[in-house]
């Protein structure tokens, strides 16, 4: 099953970063210099550098170091030994760099930042897709660093869900709750947010909340029956909701025997950790969203030394 959680598309286009992908890098190269208040009043010297991996994982931060030196050290020139997502070793020289001393000095915190923050979000979801044979992963809109987050997870082999609010229709407890006066019936409000979905614009990606099976099943018929009246046949995903592997696999075969399954991707969410995430193998979700493989995650650490005077 192709799953629409992958939105990589929407940051890389021919190799380069489409202009969402370059609008958020700049955002966060342009705080994190500022944050830094370099100044370099040393003298300046055409110098010979290189990156070094402190660490093994997975490296992710080409595509945003390249930016960086593009618009803040344009004389410098540099030459990266890995591609994206490749396992780096301890002590191998992943990037060298050749030009300025004071413009490489000033943007070396920030470099080191960027590419150990993202190759550790890269790393950890490794790890997780490692441990999940038959079930993909996907990270959430709870992130610390936004769509580079969202790429660093993509990187380490997951799926970056949606890129931002607006990429894709996500109904939630808070937008049934705004549909309903206090104490009116939950489920009025599921159908009533479902039957009034615009398909042009939300049939391919549209996720609904639920957090039991009678919801599951309220959506997917509604689900079913606008996509009949509309002559198409998109599934709707469901994020079964804290709802664990057990009262997952419940879900799916309970759509199944009412032959709703067909219409349904299923996703499981809510207290998943690395720990116990093979425990959802035989639930018969299609995914698994968390944000732990991207939040309060260890960066990967790495060093800058110059070599000396060219």
């Amino acid at each position: 099953m192709v799953l629409p959680h992958d939105r990589s598309g929407l940051l890389i286009e021919g190799g380069l970063p489409t202009k969402i992908f370059s609008r958020s890098i700049d955002r966060w190269i342009e705080t994190m210099l500022a944050d830094d208040v370099s100044e370099d009043n040393s003298r300046d010297s055409v110098v010979k550098a290189k990156v070094m991996a402190k660490e093994s994982g997975i490296i992710c931060g080409k595509i945003v170091i390249n930016r960086l030196f593009e618009k803040y050290a344009p004389q410098c020139s540099y030459h990266w030994n890995i591609d994206e997502g490749d396992l780096i070793v301890i002590n191998e020289a992943v990037l060298e760099i050749n030009g300025s001393s004071s413009e490489i000095l000033k943007l070396e915190r920030v470099m080191l930042n960027l590419l150990g923050r993202l190759s550790g979000i890269s790393t950890t979801t490794s790890q997780w897709v490692s441990q999940t044979n038959n079930i993909k992963i996907a990270c959430t809109r709870k992130t610390e660093w936004g769509i580079l987050d969202k790429w660093a997870v993509h990187v380490g082999g997951g799926l970056t869900h949606r890129l931002y609010r607006s990429d894709a229709l996500m109904l939630k407890e808070n937008d049934f709750a705004s549909m309903r006066k206090i104490g009116d019936n939950h489920d009025t409000a599921i159908e009533e947010l479902i039957l009034n979905i615009d398909l042009n614009d939300n049939s391919e990606f549209t996720v609904v909340e639920v957090t039991n099976l009678d919801e599951a099943l309220l959506a997917a018929k509604t689900w079913s029956k606008i996509q009949k009246k509309n002559f198409t046949t998109d599934s709707v995903v469901l994020l079964l909701d804290n709802m664990g592997p057990s009262n997952a696999k419940i879900v799916a075969e309970e759509l199944k025997k009412q032959d709703l399954r067909k219409w349904c991707i299923l996703e499981g969410s809510g207290g998943i950790k690395l720990d116990n995430v093979s425990e959802w193998s035989t639930s018969s979700v299609d995914l698994i969203s968390t944000s732990s493989v991207n939040r309060g995650v260890k960066s990967l650490d790495f060093s800058l030394i110059i070599e000396g005077v060219v």
